[in-house]
Order: structure tokens, then sequence, then C-alpha cells
């Protein structure tokens, strides 16, 4: 009895595991029947969603409802653009009207510190001859602007003599020149009588008279110009000195101002940028020089008075391209004609047309050279645009901010090239000769920056 009983339990333990089995398989079965059930419902109901609803019965009393397009929809692409473009260009253009609101507000300070930036790219070649002579940088920078300052007061001071000096003889000569003028216009087949001529002067006379008050005016404002002028130069002397002195960390304090993702960028360009400003101001000395010199010499042996005091003149407005060159060569003329004659006037016009010539097609393409060649018509809009913002100061820097502002959006355009193509997935197989034969130069390939 026992044995029946044991062998019973153990032929059902044994089936134990095929029912366990075949409840398992039924299970699975069930949840696929149900999971395909919930998808078909789901299906059901989404193209029961995507189905239109049937159209309403016509109400003749319903208020009939137009579908309108959304309006961006409607609005063509290129007026959508323009929009665009324009509102960006409202936000520059404001940007740009409170730069330079700041700027004419500390005028003197801005045109001073770019004074100072023009000196120094003078004078820190110099500072750099001499620290590798093994002076000290505070020495070399001191006999540095002592030398540069002391040249340009002397030029001044030797202006100022030689106006003084022949102010009296050029009176003279002037006046000389206004009778000539008188006589030839009585003898001349215009026919002006003397009545017409002393009534225009009587008119100067009452002119000059009914604006003493405004002169008056003028010379007081003249005198602060004048003291405008001298804390102008002052704060240029400052600058100067600091600028030679520690530029090197000057330039390392403004990168930090700078974002990190543009810093790269940035400190590659600031040395051209360097490096331009510094040819500029160079090869600019040297064709003045140049100009003052041969001009000079001309009007000198034409018998023109001041001659010397011309040719400073001359040099120094050498500084304002274009426009500069017409004044001091104007100037130069007119001061021939009233003191020695159509002749001399018209002999004088030659030498300075001729010496200009010979600056505009070969002195300036072979000194300044092509790092910092502007095409003419940026010339004369940057000139003009500076004038109307800042005068005559505005009108010497125009040109060198647009010469390296042009040197350091070339160099920014390559550079970011550069990063591009080296973000970009390795080009392979045919693709990479390609890809070797079009790569731009490096901006990395040009010259170190100068210490």
């Amino acid at each position: 009895m026992g044995t029946d009983g044991g062998k019973g339990r153990i032929r059902i333990m044994s089936r134990v595991p095929g029912w366990l089995g075949r409840l398992g398989h039924g299970l699975t079965e069930m949840g696929e029947r149900l999971d395909e059930r919930r998808a078909e419902a789901e299906r059901e109901e989404t193209a029961q969603g995507s189905e239109e609803p049937p159209p309403a019965p016509e109400d003749d009393s319903a208020p009939v409802v137009i579908e309108r397009p959304d309006p961006a929809q409607v609005v063509p692409w290129g007026m959508r653009v323009a929009a665009e473009a324009g509102w960006r260009l409202l936000v520059l253009a404001g940007t740009v009207w409170v730069l330079m609101r700041v700027i004419s507000a500390v005028q003197l300070v801005v045109l001073a510190f770019v004074a100072a930036l023009l000196i120094t790219a003078l004078l820190q070649p110099t500072v750099s001859w001499l620290r590798k002579y093994g002076v000290p940088r505070g020495l070399a920078t001191a006999l540095t602007a002592i030398l540069g300052f002391v040249v340009m007061g002397l030029i001044g001071w030797f202006v100022t003599w030689q106006v003084m000096e022949n102010i009296d003889n050029v009176s003279d000569q002037v006046q000389d020149g206004i009778d000539e003028l008188r006589d030839w216009l009585l003898n001349s087949p215009f026919h002006v009588t003397d009545k017409q001529i002393n009534d225009i002067s009587q008119n100067l006379q009452d002119a000059i008279g009914a604006n003493t008050d405004q002169i008056t005016s003028a010379g007081l404002e003249g005198v602060t110009v004048v003291v405008e002028a001298l804390t102008g130069i002052l704060l240029a002397a400052f600058s100067t000195l600091f600028l030679l002195y520690d530029g090197k960390r000057i330039w390392e304090w403004t990168l930090k101002l700078v974002p990190a993702a543009a810093r790269p960028g940035v400190a590659g360009a600031g040395p051209r940028a360097w490096r331009t400003l510094t040819a500029y101001v160079r090869g600019t000395v040297i064709v003045a020089l140049i100009d003052a010199i041969f001009i000079g010499l001309g009007i000198y042996f034409l018998g023109v008075p001041m001659a010397v005091p011309l040719a400073v003149f001359i040099f120094l407005f050498a500084f304002i391209p274009l426009v500069g060159a017409v004044v001091s060569g104007a100037l130069a003329v007119v001061v021939a004609l009233v003191t020695q004659g159509v002749f001399t006037a018209v002999m004088s016009l030659v030498v300075v047309l001729a010496v200009q010539q010979i600056e505009g097609h070969i002195l300036q393409p072979f000194i300044l050279g092509r790092a910092v060649r502007v095409h003419p018509l940026a010339v004369v809009l940057s000139v003009a645009a500076g004038g109307m913002v800042a005068g005559i100061g505005g009108a010497v820097v125009a040109v060198p901010l647009v010469a390296v502002t042009n040197t350091v959006v070339g160099y920014l355009r390559l550079y970011s090239r550069e990063q591009a193509l080296k973000q970009a997935p390795r080009p392979r197989g045919a693709t990479a000769v390609d890809a070797a034969v079009v790569e731009p130069a490096s901006p990395s390939q040009d010259p170190p920056p100068a210490s």
C-alpha cells in the first residue's frame, strides 16, 4: 500500500512540468492575441481620426466661415528676407550711432590715443633696435620718446619762426600782387571800372565790420581750441610713453576682454594689424618727406618766398591722403601767384603735379607695398567720412583705420576657413588629393610678429 501510494505521487510529480509548460504557452498566446487586438483598435481609431467629418447640412441662416491662410505664408519669401535683414541693419545702425555719440563725447581722448598709436608705430622700431644692443627697455623708451618729441617740437618751432620772419615780406608782396591784379582788371577786356573795384573793396570792409562780434567769438573759440590742443598733446605724449614701454602687456590685458571662443583669432589678427599700421606710418613719413624736399627745392629755385615753411606744410598735409596733397600744392601755387606772378605760379604748379604723379605711381606702391594698399574709392570715402565726423584728425586716421580693418578682416576670414577645415572629417582616397589642391594657405604661415 505504501509502495503504490509512493509510485502515484511520483507519476503526478513527473506530469507537473508538462502542465506548467502548456499553461505558460497558453498564457503567451493569449497575450499575443490581446496585443494584436489592441494594435488593431489603435489603427482603427487613427483611421477614423484622419477621415474628414461629414459635411454639415447646409443652413442658409448659418454664417459662412472663410478659412484664411497663415500671414507668414502669404508674405513673399524675398520680402521676409528683406525684413529680417532690415531689422538687423537697424540694430547695427543704432549700435554704430550710439558708438559715434560716445566717441564724439570723448573725441579729444580718442584722437589723442589714436595719435599716440601712430607715433608709437613710428618710434617702436627704434626701441626694438636699442633693445637689440642691450639697452634696458626703460632707457630705450625714454631716449626714443625724448628724441621723437624734440624733433617734432623743433619742426613746429621752425615753421612758426619762418612764418613770423617772412610775414611782413609776404604781406608786401601780396599787396603788390593785389595792385597788379587791380591794374590788370582795369586794362582787361572785361571793362571793369575803378568804381566797381572800389565798391567791391567797400563791401568787403562793411562785411568785416558787421561781423566783428562773430570774429571776436571765433577768437575766443580759438583760445579754447589751443587749450584743447595742448591737452591732447599731453595725453598723446603720455599714451605714447606707456605704449612704447608696456605695449605687450597692454595687448595681453586687452585680449582678456575678448570672449574665449574668439580669443585665438583676435590674438593672431592683432600683430598683423600692428605690422600694417607700422608699415603705413613709416611709408607715409618717407613719401611725405620726399614730397616736401622736392617740391620745396622746386619752389625755392623759382624764387617763391617762404619755401621752407611751405615744404614743412607739404610734409604735414601729406598725412591726409589725396586731400592733403591738393591743399598743400594749391597753397604753394597761390603764394607763387600773389608774390611772383603768373609764370612762376604755372611753373610751381608743374613742379607740384610732377612730384605728386611720381609719388602716386612709383613711390607709394613701392614703399607702402601691397599690405597697406587701399582702393582710391575707399580712400576718398574714408577721408570724407573721417573729416565729417572728427575734422582734420578724423581725415588723418581714416585711411590707416581702413587699412588695418582690411588686414584684420582678411586674416579672420582665412582663420575661420582653416578652423572649419580642421573640424571637418578628413577626406580619403581621391578626395584627399582634391582637397589638398584646393586647401587655402593657413594664416599660421605668415611671418611671426615683430618684437
